[in-house]
């Protein structure tokens, strides 16, 4: 006779899961004998181990008891059926792998992907994830809000990267992510920022969503909350100047 904890040895369970079966009526719970104890005999081993078996197979437990009881031919059947179940949902599963490797970069799920390959682009240039990710917000805001001018801010963007002075400025604005505020390069930065935008000013204003991302900018690091900033301000003494020369 076996104590409960060496029944649950025998069948390779925990002793709780021994009591979990008899609570759901898999497996009878035998009186207690003289001592105080629960024995249980050989054929209490025999029928844990059918539970085990079936239930690591796959087999719900609502069906394991019929199954343990089921003739020959049913008992057949039954398997049958389950494993066409089991089939059906590896099937499934299998079709859902490529989608869950695409969370990886979860931009494959919710962009076209020409903006996906611009993406994969800025990496091959050498920009960090960081600002990758926040480009990918502005393409994911873009569509939300406006979707039609994505054809044409996809070719700008593209031609940007063409152009060896633009790709130069937004790779030094990236390197600088993690740089003190006070950085002296910064300034030396921040001019180069400016003489971009002075020479791209005709290029078109910054469209609304673009201001959230700027947001999400100065937020992710002090030394870009300073070029924003500084920017915004040579921007605005010019406006000013030329109101007033106007």
């Amino acid at each position: 006779m076996l104590t409960i904890g060496q029944l649950a040895a025998t069948a390779g369970v925990t002793v709780r899961t021994v009591r979990h079966y008899h609570h759901v009526g898999l497996l009878p719970e035998p009186g207690r004998d003289a001592s105080g104890y629960r024995r249980y005999g050989a054929q209490a081993a025999v029928d844990l181990i059918r539970i085990r078996t079936l239930a690591d197979a796959g087999v719900p437990l609502a069906r394991v008891d019929a199954l343990l009881h089921a003739q020959p031919a049913e008992f057949a059947a039954a398997i049958t059926d389950i494993d066409a179940a089991l089939r059906r949902k590896i099937d499934q599963l299998t079709e859902n792998r490529p989608r869950i490797a695409e969370l990886a970069v979860g931009e494959r799920l919710v962009l076209p992907p020409d903006v996906v390959a611009l993406l994969d682009r800025m990496r091959e240039l050498g920009v960090s994830e960081q600002r990758v990710l926040l480009e990918r917000d502005a393409w994911i805001l873009m569509q939300a809000l406006d979707p039609r001018v994505m054809p044409e801010r996809l070719r700008d963007k593209n031609a940007a990267f063409d152009d060896p002075e633009t790709l130069r400025v937004y790779l030094a604005c990236d390197q600088a992510i993690g740089w003190d505020p006070r950085d002296p390069r910064l300034d030396r930065l921040i001019d180069d920022l400016d003489a971009w935008e002075i020479a791209h000013e005709g290029d078109g204003g910054r469209p609304g969503y673009l201001e959230l991302v700027v947001s999400r900018i100065s937020e992710a690091s002090p030394a870009w909350q300073r070029v924003v900033g500084e920017l915004t301000h040579r921007a605005r003494l010019r406006a000013g100047h030329e109101s007033a020369g106007g």
